[in-house]
């Protein structure tokens, strides 16, 4: 997503963070007076993530020319710690998959040298354990698919830990495949998103079975409280003559940790983004998040909503039920 700000979106109710993080709390902690804020903490760049740290610290990431940024907040985004650059070269791309070991604390921010449209050379891990205020490169294995295609980690929303089920602990991010030659058109019916995750605290990471729709990319995860994971993907590519509304997203589901993808499908409600953005079903990447309340499966998704081109209309989509429907929807910036 190109910007030239990047935005912090907050709906604030009650305290922001709690002294003592814990990884599900109770929906009171959501409930109260409602506030919203907008404030710019990076220039101009791209490729923004934004995750909690398990001391309650919010880690914003950011490539700003080429340089990869983090910024640390202790008081919920009130005030920010000076970015701290974790990479700078040529062609620098993290786009993001930041990613939070809620067993171990560590945090994992993936970096690649991407130049468009070639495939990139396999990531830069930079890894912290002490909550984002130190960083190192971490020797880390991906191990390519079961038909050798080496996957990149461009352009996807945060990672996860699984929290419940025999794979409790897991890590899980979204990654995907362009195609042997990259980022090309005549590769979009060959491209597809997949999974990578690891059990042994982000050092090896092996993948997924592909998401089960082909010319996708840009893919987010989400834990529900039953153990089921939820997979919502971008599309850049629909085979001729499909007759369904190809401005919506794609989405799958797990129920072995994030092995395999089953039942897809598209929405009927959440927009693939800027509806006339490239072609049809390839408006933008998106934003999910299912908010940390125990027992409960509130998801938010986030993207634009413009009907034209231009990315615009950038908003917010609530379901209260895991995903079956999305009943609230707040747009909650108007501009580019």
């Amino acid at each position: 997503m190109n910007s030239k700000t990047l935005l912090l979106l907050a709906f604030i109710s009650g305290p922001l963070i709690p002294q003592v993080f814990s990884a599900e709390g109770q929906l009171s902690s959501f409930q109260g007076e409602a506030k919203f804020a907008i404030e710019g903490i990076y220039g101009k760049g791209r490729q923004p993530n934004v995750v909690v740290a398990m001391d309650g610290t919010v880690l914003a990431t950011f490539v700003s020319g080429e340089a990869l940024l983090v910024r640390r907040s202790e008081d919920g985004g009130k005030t920010w710690g000076a970015p701290i650059i974790l990479g700078k070269y040529k062609h620098i791309f993290s786009g993001g998959g930041v990613t939070v070991d809620e067993t171990s604390g560590g945090i994992f921010v993936f970096a690649e040298k991407y130049r468009w449209p070639a495939n990139p050379p396999p990531p830069t891990v930079y890894q912290s354990g002490d909550h984002g205020r130190t960083w190192q490169v971490q020797e880390t294995v991906i191990h390519p698919t079961k038909s050798g295609h080496r996957l990149t980690m461009h352009m996807a929303e945060h990672g996860i830990t699984l929290r419940r089920g025999k794979h409790k602990g897991r890590l899980l991010r979204p990654a995907r495949f362009y195609g042997k030659t990259g980022d090309r058109r005549e590769n979009f019916p060959k491209m597809y998103n997949i999974a990578i995750y690891s059990d042994d605290g982000g050092k090896t990471w092996f993948p997924s079975s592909p998401f089960p729709v082909m010319g996708t990319g840009e893919g987010c995860v989400a834990e529900l409280s039953d153990g089921r994971i939820y997979y919502d993907s971008r599309r850049h590519w629909d085979p001729p003559g499909s007759k369904y509304d190809r401005s919506m997203r794609w989405h799958a589901w797990s129920d072995d940790g994030g092995v395999t993808w089953k039942e897809p499908a598209i929405s009927k409600v959440l927009p693939d983004g800027a509806r006339g953005s490239i072609g049809g079903g390839s408006g933008c990447m998106a934003g999910l998040v299912r908010l940390p309340v125990k027992d409960r499966d509130i998801l938010l998704y986030s993207s634009c909503d413009s009907q034209g081109g231009d990315r615009k209309d950038v908003s917010v989509w609530a379901s209260f039920d895991g995903a079956k429907t999305w009943p609230v929807k707040r747009r909650v910036y108007k501009g580019p």
